[in-house]
C-alpha cells in the first residue's frame, strides 16, 4: 500500500473521520477516567453516568473487564483516541505520510473493534449493565474501523463487491449499529418495559 495510491480527497475524508471519532472517543475516555479516579478516591462516589440500574458506569467500572489489560480501559482509550485524532489532523491537512502508517492505523482500529465487541458482549451478557460513555466509544470505534476498512479495500479492489461496499458503507454501518441496539433492547427488555 502506498500513500500515493490513495486519492488526496479520500485520505482527507479519512482524516476528518479520524479527527471527529478521535475527539469524541477522547472526550468519553477522559470522562470515564475522571469518574474512575473519583471512585478510587471515594468508593461512595456515584459517577455522573450512573443513571439507573441498566445505564450505570459505576457497575461497569467495578468489574475486572474494566481493566482488561491490567490498567483501566480509559487509559488505553485516552492514548488511542489521541493518536487517532492526531493522525486525522495530519491526513486532513493533506500531508504525505509513510505507507506503514496507514497499515498501522488499519491494524489499530481492527484490534480496537475486536476489543469493543468483546466489551459489548461482556456488558450485555456478563455484567448486565451499560456505560453511556463506553457506548460512545463503541460508536466511534466501529465507525473508525468500518470506514478505514472500506478505504483500505477500495485501494486494492476494483470489483463489484468493493464498489458495493463503498457505495453502501453508510447503510452497512447503520445496520451494524441497529443490530447492537436490537441486542441491547432484547437483553434489557424486561427493564425497559417497566418504564412505560
Amino acid at each position: 500500500m502506498s500513500a500515493a495510491s490513495s486519492s488526496p480527497i479520500a485520505l482527507r475524508r479519512v482524516g476528518w473521520l479520524y479527527v471527529v471519532t478521535g475527539l469524541v472517543g477522547l472526550v468519553a475516555a477522559v470522562a470515564l477516567l475522571v469518574e474512575k479516579m473519583a471512585v478510587l478516591k471515594d468508593p461512595e462516589h456515584v459517577p455522573a453516568c450512573s443513571i439507573n440500574p441498566i445505564l450505570s458506569c459505576g457497575s461497569v467500572m467495578s468489574t475486572p473487564q474494566a481493566e482488561a489489560f491490567g490498567i483501566p480501559n480509559p487509559i488505553i482509550g485516552v492514548m488511542g483516541f489521541a493518536v487517532l485524532a492526531m493522525l486525522g489532523v495530519v491526513l486532513a491537512s493533506g500531508s504525505t505520510i509513510r505507507p506503514w502508517l496507514l497499515w498501522a492505523a488499519q491494524v489499530a482500529v481492527t484490534l480496537a473493534a475486536i476489543f469493543i465487541h468483546w466489551l459489548v458482549y461482556q456488558s450485555l451478557y456478563v455484567i448486565g449493565a451499560l456505560c453511556p460513555y463506553c457506548m460512545a466509544v463503541w460508536v466511534v470505534t466501529i465507525a473508525a474501523f468500518w470506514h478505514t476498512s472500506v478505504h483500505t479495500m477500495s485501494r486494492f479492489g476494483r470489483g463489484a463487491a468493493t464498489r458495493a461496499l463503498v457505495e453502501y458503507r453508510g447503510a452497512i454501518l447503520t445496520a451494524w449499529y441497529l443490530v447492537i441496539l436490537g441486542l441491547i433492547a432484547q437483553r434489557f427488555w424486561t427493564y425497559w418495559s417497566t418504564l412505560a
